[in-house]
């Protein structure tokens, strides 16, 4: 019974941390391309899920610990993209055509090696740019609302020292008791707190399409599905790649009419369940992933809960705390993009459209981004005449060079190198 309690409790602990860490970046992801109240709680609702029986069906068909999340750079991209043309039923379509790249990338591995050209200072700085927005949210909810945010950012600063896999959701605990405190008569009265599935027809447009669909299905796959890989290949574990990318891509589709954007494969929570914390045998690690596929389905029954308590505080202390989640990722991703001497002008040129936020012919930021390094990655490259080395040299971060990791496992990736891309996802 002893040895069985080991993995159960990583599991609960993994499926907590995961949910409380980083589903206010999910809502104010949806919230940020349309979606009411009612979608967004749908939509949190089917990700929990589905990607909670996805983990229960790849682990138990696989006897390995494969961990399912939602994506988190995913839904800061929604952030940065904001309103989309034609509302959320265009984004509900772009969240398909996402999915079903995924399904691609898994049926044809050509799809896959497409995404591994590009380079990985401009891949890095894209997801760079995307999250910073919201990164900056902490100052800008200190100066708004100082006595709200400043109890949050310090509780999460000690516990980043101290206790680090606890200290965002525990920052959100301080941040519930604030909103509870401050928060408007009658507080939750009239809000529906059961969970809904509120479907939504999709409809499509090259706007969308490009905004949304194609950067997602980027940073999905560069900064969650491969480096998921390697953290399974890190402890040993060989995990199929195309069963997972077209379950994942499978659920994801059927999550989007509800308003979900991208499951994929963890990283992170990959790292909670695959390790010897979870058990220390590792053919029985499996069950530490089926258990918090379990807990990512009951958690799914407080997203309207979580909806509502999101909507009583004020917008900006929700992204200070999804920002906190994601500073982390901000920081490794940064760290990627100039990590080598060739490229720098590319990933910052990159970087600084991406961030800036501009929409041209519909089209947001992210796409333009990679349009613009790419660019400047060529006329670098052109400048420096064939001689000179390649602007895509890759330059092996120390994490890589020792992490351990399977060549394999890392093909696939955006040329984003593991440390930055597994703490992409903090769920």
């Amino acid at each position: 019974m002893g040895r069985l309690a080991q993995p159960v409790l990583a599991g609960v602990v993994t499926a907590l941390v995961g949910f409380a860490s980083s589903f206010a970046v999910v809502l104010a992801g949806l919230r940020a391309v349309g979606a009411t109240e009612r979608q967004a709680a749908s939509g949190l609702f089917a990700l929990c899920v589905v990607m909670g029986l996805v983990a229960i069906l790849l682990s138990l068909r696989h006897r390995l610990p494969i961990s399912v999340a939602w994506s988190t750079p995913g839904a800061a991209l929604l952030v940065s993209t904001g309103a989309v043309e034609g509302g959320f039923r265009a984004a509900v379509g772009a969240f398909l055509v996402a999915a079903a790249l995924i399904v691609a990338a898994g049926l044809f591995p050509v799809l896959g090696r497409w995404i591994a050209a590009i380079p990985q200072p401009i891949a890095s700085a894209m997801l760079a740019g995307v999250l910073l927005s919201l990164c900056i949210a902490p100052v800008r909810a200190l100066i708004d609302v100082p006595l709200m945010a400043a109890p949050v950012i310090l509780t999460w600063a000690v516990l980043t020292r101290f206790a680090r896999r606890w200290a965002v959701p525990a920052a959100l605990v301080v941040a519930v008791v604030a909103i509870a405190v401050s928060g408007p008569p009658g507080g939750l009265a009239g809000a529906t707190l059961l969970p809904v599935l509120e479907f939504t027809a999709p409809t499509w447009n090259l706007s969308a399409l490009v905004s949304v669909a194609l950067p997602l299905f980027v940073v999905t796959m560069a900064s969650q599905n491969v480096p998921g890989m390697a953290v399974l290949a890190n402890y040993g574990y060989r995990a199929p790649l195309r069963p997972i990318l077209v379950g994942t891509g499978i659920a994801s589709g059927l999550t989007a009419p509800a308003g979900g954007h991208v499951v994929n494969l963890a990283a992170i929570t990959a790292a909670l369940v695959a390790g010897p914390d979870a058990h220390p045998d590792r053919d029985r690690r499996w069950i530490a992933a089926v258990t918090s596929g379990v807990g990512y389905v009951v958690l799914g029954l407080t997203a309207g809960l979580a909806t509502a308590f999101v909507l009583l505080s004020p917008p900006v202390l929700v992204e200070a705390v999804a920002g906190l989640a994601l500073l982390g990722a901000l920081a490794s991703a940064l760290a990627a993009a100039v990590a080598a001497l060739e490229g720098r002008e590319a990933a910052a040129v990159t970087f600084v459209v991406t961030a800036s936020g501009l929409s041209v012919l519909g089209i947001g930021a992210a796409f333009w981004g990679l349009v613009a390094g790419g660019l400047m990655l060529l006329l670098m490259h052109r400048r420096r005449g064939p001689g000179a080395a390649p602007a895509t040299e890759r330059v092996g971060t120390p994490t890589e060079k020792h992490a351990g990791a399977e060549p394999s496992a890392r093909d696939g990736a955006a040329g984003t190198p593991v440390s930055a891309r597994t703490s992409a996802d903090p769920s």
